[in-house]
């Protein structure tokens, strides 16, 4: 499949964010060493990752916070994933985001970022926990995901997989602040890796992709694009998720036959479409069906929301958080009988333009940007904000993964059972289900493009 990649010049849908700090001048750098070091996950093996730097600052692994800020925090994640969505939708392209990864790693960045700038990012980003009590709900959250899956199976031989990893990348020499710097490995877990951005911009890259792709199981490759560091940058904030998971009800694959998919402009294609009929969760309102199918273990799940023929535009333009939670909400098991293309596609977008439009400008301007509480100084700006995310989805699950740098027994006799048929443009989501957070977003325009 051929990689869709958007230069967001508008607005700009779950795994992941690059985010490129870089001096306003050349007067940025110092010759003392690097303060308040914190140590965060350990590099994987095989990878290039840079000098680790540590210090006595450990990941916390039971972080005070309360029910009610991990509410907030997810409420907020959400209301921002489809504030995106909406602001990324416009075209024709099939879409694939991590929502969950771009708030990650702006919640990083965001740790750094003062006055106005810190305020910007609040409104846009949907942070309403403030300074204080955001990192440690992160922090919940992330630890609380990382328990899902246990003894589940994944799409292939390896098991169910859900990982989340977040690293920081430093100018060799730069003087960053202890506090930020302990603030992103106490609820990020994300240590600093140094490298010499200054004189070895481009290998500097290649490392950092190299740590993206070995998080993403190879998923996501080129995350930073040539001309993305340059020998001003000075911090890179990364984010990956890699999500391997079987359904909890397998399609068979002699059940699937190729057929007919609707096209937005009335033309058809002809797809791989997998069916089965099963007892689901399911809805049905004015304009579209909803049905959910959770995967092995039953702690997540994938939503697919089918608007009628001819109103897709429709419902994709009133789509936010509330519609999803009012449809989530009429969910009920319904014997189901469901037909849905296979698909397999990657998208790539760089967020610069789309999150200044969305509310945060004067993070990506030099000379005004405040990221003081990164360094002490302002010479820090976001230079670039980029993203990819890839899903492949079959018989056996799901595989989907992302990357940010600044992813039933029936009781009774079934009844006749609903007919969901997915052979048209729909939109769908993977959510945990117990927090309700929303890991991937995206639609399926054209199975075969």
């Amino acid at each position: 499949m051929r990689l869709r990649t958007r230069k967001l010049s508008v607005l700009c849908l779950a795994a992941f964010f690059a985010a490129s700090l870089t001096a306003c001048s050349g007067n940025g750098d110092s010759n003392e060493s690097t303060q308040g070091v914190s140590q965060g996950n350990e590099p994987s093996p095989g990878v290039s990752q840079g000098h680790l730097v540590t210090s006595e600052k450990k990941r916390i692994m039971n972080p005070v916070t309360s029910p009610s800020d991990l509410d907030k925090l997810v409420a907020g994640n959400t209301d921002f994933a489809f504030d995106m969505y909406q602001a990324i939708r416009e075209g024709d392209d099939n879409l694939i985001y991590s929502p969950y990864s771009i708030s990650l790693a702006l919640a990083m960045t965001y740790a750094g970022a003062r006055s106005e700038t810190e305020q910007q990012m609040a409104h846009t980003m949907d942070f309403t926990l403030g300074q204080d009590r955001l990192p440690p709900a992160f922090n919940a959250l992330d630890l609380e995901l990382a328990k899902r899956g246990e003894g589940a199976k994944g799409s292939d031989e390896k098991g169910f997989r859900l990982n989340i990893a977040n690293s920081i990348w430093g100018q060799t020499g730069y003087t960053f602040l202890a506090q930020f710097l302990d603030t992103l490995a106490e609820n990020y877990g994300a240590g600093l890796r140094l490298l010499d951005f200054a004189a070895q911009p481009e290998p500097s890259r290649v490392t950092i992709n190299d740590w993206v792709s070995d998080e993403t199981e190879g998923k996501i490759q080129d995350l930073l694009p040539h001309g993305s560091i340059s020998s001003l940058t000075r911090l890179v904030l990364t984010n990956a998720i890699y999500f391997n998971a079987a359904w909890a009800f397998p399609f068979e694959e002699s059940n699937t036959q190729t057929g007919v998919f609707h096209l937005l402009d009335s033309s058809e294609v002809t797809a791989n479409m997998m069916s089965q009929v099963e007892q689901f969760r399911y809805a049905e309102g004015w304009g579209y069906q909803a049905v959910e199918l959770p995967y092995d273990g039953k702690e997540l799940s994938m939503v697919i929301f089918i608007p009628d023929r001819g109103r897709f535009k429709a419902f994709e333009s009133t789509l936010n958080a509330g519609k999803i939670d009012s449809i989530l909400a009429a969910l009920s098991s319904t014997n189901v009988s469901l037909t849905m293309p296979r698909f397999t596609f990657e998208f790539g977008l760089g967020l610069n333009d789309i999150l200044a439009k969305m509310g945060m400008p004067d993070a990506f301007k030099p000379e005004v940007a405040d990221f003081s509480g990164m360094d002490g100084t302002r010479d820090l700006f976001i230079s670039d904000v980029v993203h990819k995310a890839f899903i492949a989805v079959d018989e056996a699950g799901t595989e989907a993964a992302a990357a940010t740098a600044v992813v039933m027994s029936l009781t009774a006799m079934p009844t006749q059972p609903v007919e969901v048929s997915a052979d048209r443009p729909f939109i769908f989501m993977i959510r945990d289900l117990k927090t309700e957070t929303v890991l991937f977003i995206g639609r399926v325009l054209d199975p075969e493009d």
